[in-house]
C-alpha cells in the first residue's frame, strides 16, 4: 500500500497487518471525524481528519524505528473518537480532562473487526490498546510523542509555522525510547510553534466559544431526543444533519452563528455571556547535544519564563460576549 501524505510524502506500507488495519471500517470511519471537533464549514482554522492523523502517527513511528506492533497501536489509538472528537467531553464527559476517548478505546476496538485482523498476525488487541506502554507513541505532556508530534506538524503545515515542518521532521530522533530533536534550534522552533497553536487556536477565544456553542446545541438535542448517545459513534456530518433536521429554533440559531467565518467577540471581564477556560497544552521537548539529552526549559531560561507567562494567560480564562 502506498500512502501519499501531505506532511511526510509518499511512503510504502509493506506490512500486511498495517494495510489491513488501514482498510478496516473502524479506521476508515475516522475520515468523517475532524481533528478539531467540528466540521470544517463551522471552523476558522484549516483542519484534517482523525484518519489522516492516525496514519500520520503510524508514519512517525515508522520513521523512528518502532516495531510493527507499536505502529499498529499508533494507527488504532484514535478509533474510539466519537463525532466531534474531544468536544464530546464538553457534552457528556469531563471537559477539564478530555479523556472520553481514552477510557473507551478497548471497548470500541473489541466491537470492531480490528481484533480479528490483529489475531491473524499473532498480535494481541488488548495489549495494543494499552497505548501507554508504548514509549514512542504516548508520553504524558509536556514530552514529545508520536501522537503529539503528528497533530502539531499538521497544524504547523497549514498555518502556524509551515517553514519549520521539514526541519522538524528531519531532526526527529529516537534516543533509547525518548523522542528528541537533533538540535536545540529545532526543539525551540517546535516548542514556540506549539505555543502559538495553543494561544491563538486551541485555547483562543474564537474556537473555544465555537466549542461551547456546539456543545449547547448537542445538549439540547440529547435532552429533546433529536440526538441519541449512540449517534456520536457515527461521523460529524451525520450528527450535524440530525441537529439541522430537528427544527429546534435554539439549535438552528447556534448553527447559524457557527456558519459565520468569524465571530464578533468583545472581551467582558465583569459579566460575560461566555466564561470559559480551555485545557492548557504546552510542550517542553528534549534535544540532543554532545551525546546527551537536554530539556529545552532547563537550558533556556527565556523559554521557561515564556511558558509561565502563557500559563498565566490561559488561567485568566475567556470572558467574552458575542456581538450580533
Amino acid at each position: 500500500m502506498e500512502i501519499k501524505d501531505r506532511i511526510y510524502g509518499s511512503i510504502n506500507v509493506t506490512e500486511p497487518v498495517l494495510a489491513e488495519l488501514i482498510d478496516s471500517p473502524a479506521i476508515q470511519r475516522l475520515k468523517g471525524i475532524q481533528q478539531f471537533g467540528m466540521p470544517q464549514r463551522f471552523y476558522p482554522y484549516p483542519g484534517f481528519s482523525r484518519y489522516e492523523h492516525s496514519v500520520g502517527v503510524m508514519l512517525v513511528l515508522k520513521k523512528l524505528g518502532a516495531n510493527v506492533e507499536e505502529q499498529a497501536a499508533g494507527l488504532i489509538h484514535d478509533v474510539s473518537h466519537t463525532a466531534f472528537s474531544h468536544l464530546v467531553d464538553w457534552v457528556m464527559g469531563d471537559r477539564s480532562k478530555e479523556d472520553h476517548q481514552d477510557k473507551n478505546l478497548q471497548r470500541v476496538v473489541s466491537l470492531s473487526t480490528i481484533p480479528k485482523i490483529l489475531q491473524k498476525y499473532d498480535l494481541d488487541s488488548e495489549k495494543i490498546t494499552d497505548v501507554k506502554q508504548y514509549s514512542l507513541l504516548e508520553k504524558p505532556a509536556p514530552h514529545l510523542c508520536a501522537d503529539r508530534i503528528d497533530y502539531s506538524l499538521r497544524e504547523f503545515y497549514t498555518w502556524a509555522a509551515p517553514t519549520i515542518v521539514s526541519q522538524c521532521i528531519d531532526d526527529l530522533v529516537n534516543h533509547n525510547g525518548q523522542i528528541a530533536f537533533k538540535t536545540g534550534d529545532s526543539a525551540e522552533k517546535f516548542a514556540y510553534a506549539y505555543a502559538k497553536c495553543q494561544k491563538e487556536h486551541w485555547g483562543g477565544a474564537e474556537c473555544t466559544v465555537r466549542w461551547e456553542l456546539l456543545t449547547r446545541a448537542l445538549k439540547i438535542g440529547l435532552e429533546k431526543g433529536f440526538v441519541k448517545p449512540d449517534d456520536f459513534y457515527g461521523v460529524d456530518e451525520d450528527l450535524i444533519g440530525k441537529l439541522q433536521g430537528s427544527g429546534n429554533p435554539e439549535i438552528s440559531q447556534v448553527l447559524s452563528i457557527l456558519e459565520n467565518t468569524s465571530l464578533n467577540l468583545n472581551e467582558n471581564r465583569t459579566n460575560p455571556q461566555f466564561n470559559l477556560r480551555k485545557k492548557f497544552r504546552y510542550i517542553d521537548p528534549h534535544y540532543s547535544s554532545n551525546g546527551s539529552l537536554h530539556i529545552l526549559s532547563e537550558t533556556d531560561q527565556n523559554y521557561k519564563n515564556f511558558l509561565e507567562e502563557q500559563r498565566k494567560i490561559n488561567e485568566r480564562g475567556i470572558k467574552v460576549d458575542i456581538l450580533i
